[in-house]
């Protein structure tokens, strides 16, 4: 695949068609929830995929998603793409009812996705859908090296094509098979500029000692705040694919290059990769379209 399909309605995409449904949940957004322009897409990509992991439990029959391999060490569902699509987080406020409405499926052997519909009021606000496979440490102590592994108990759900074929766009990203995105052409890429960025382990990193992947994006928009810094009305989300290829280790530092970025009145698009400082491995990458709002 050389051109990626233009953005379209996830739900339309996948809704009619994902096994292990989950049940639309609803949260009282207060100031964990909040940032300067509504949503925080920090803590809705948190949330989205704690859900995302509790999911993969329930079909795996489990009570808690303690997943292990045959030995009886611990293996983690690790995101291979999160996308953001159709996002009006700016409208979400104080006190409001945040609903979810999520679904899991089962793309090949060892990949899972995920669909969370978000609602407030009644009145849907964003769509995201999440990429895994399932990963174990090959040296303890180490997050450079993780190999794939299967889960027995996951083969009882059948591979949905459908979800497979939307999430062959998020891996044509990721294995660079892709002409224009969002806006952005891959031929045009540069190094315009860097930003460096020093993940603390108390902040940065989840419960399992890896760089947590909704902090990926955190990163994103501070290099977007240093490069761009736009006055307020502050930008928001309208469309996001993360690509993930790799983890740091504690200590380690990350340099976050902008290779392209379109500004016109529609809004801001940027291509950004992060990569590991020591080695310039390529750990991720990020496409945004970013919108200025009306309000502050």
């Amino acid at each position: 695949m050389n051109r990626l399909l233009p953005p379209k309605d996830v739900a339309l995409l996948l809704g009619n068609s994902l096994a292990a449904i989950a049940g639309p949940d609803e949260i009282t957004l207060g100031m964990p929830h909040l940032c300067i322009n509504g949503l925080s897409e920090t803590w809705l990509l948190k949330e989205c995929g704690h859900r995302h992991w509790l999911m993969l439990a329930a079909a795996a029959g489990l009570p808690a998603p303690d997943f292990r391999d045959p030995v009886g060490r611990p293996i983690y569902a690790a995101f291979l793409s999160v996308s953001i699509r159709n996002a009006a987080f700016e409208t979400a406020r104080e006190h409001a009812r945040i609903a979810f409405a999520s679904r899991l499926a089962r793309i090949s052997g060892t990949r899972f996705m995920s669909l969370h519909r978000i609602a407030v009021a009644g009145r849907p606000i964003g769509e995201i859908a999440m990429t895994s496979t399932f990963v174990r440490r090959l040296h303890e102590g180490s997050n450079h090296h993780i190999a794939r592994i299967e889960v027995p108990a996951l083969r009882q759900i059948e591979i949905d094509t459908e979800a497979a074929q939307w999430a062959a766009q998020a891996m044509a990203l990721r294995s660079d098979r892709w002409l224009t995105h969002l806006g952005l052409d891959r031929c045009q890429a540069c190094v315009i500029d860097r930003f460096v960025v020093d993940p603390c382990p108390g902040l940065d990193f989840n419960g399992a000692d890896f760089l947590y992947f909704a902090n990926y994006q955190a990163f994103v928009e501070r290099a977007e705040w240093a490069f761009f810094r736009p006055q307020a009305p502050f930008p928001t989300t309208r469309a996001r694919d993360l690509v993930y290829r790799g983890n740091i280790d504690p200590g380690e530092r990350l340099v976050v290059t902008l290779l392209q970025f379109v500004h016109d009145r529609e809004g801001l698009r940027h291509w950004y990769r992060l990569q590991r400082e020591r080695d310039g491995t390529r750990v991720a990458d990020a496409f945004s379209f970013r919108a200025r709002t009306g309000g502050g």
